[in-house]
């Protein structure tokens, strides 16, 4: 499976680590690769996260990752996974 980060997500993810950087610089840059590295092990088990609870579809999941949900589509037939949000826990996509 190939994984498709959207310009939508790189750069929520871009504004939420320049934000801990404020503070945490090796902190944000530790949390930025862990994060890329938990999304890249998603190409062999994709539907091992739970189903998202803002959309009526099975191939939409969530990726529970320190406090924040990763939301990815998984497409079978293209053979890939786009990541396309990025969320507080208790956040809601709007």
């Amino acid at each position: 499976m190939k994984i498709q980060l959207t310009k939508t997500f790189i750069d929520r993810l871009n504004k939420l680590v320049d934000f801990i950087a404020e503070d945490k610089p090796t902190t944000a840059r530790k949390f930025k690769v862990d994060i890329l590295n938990r999304i890249n092990k998603l190409n062999k088990m994709y539907y091992r996260n739970r189903k998202s609870i803002h959309f009526n579809d099975d191939n939409i999941r969530e990726l529970i990752f320190k406090g924040f949900k990763i939301i990815y589509k998984v497409y079978l037939k293209e053979k890939k996974i786009v990541i396309f949000a990025i969320l507080k826990y208790e956040e809601n996509v709007s």
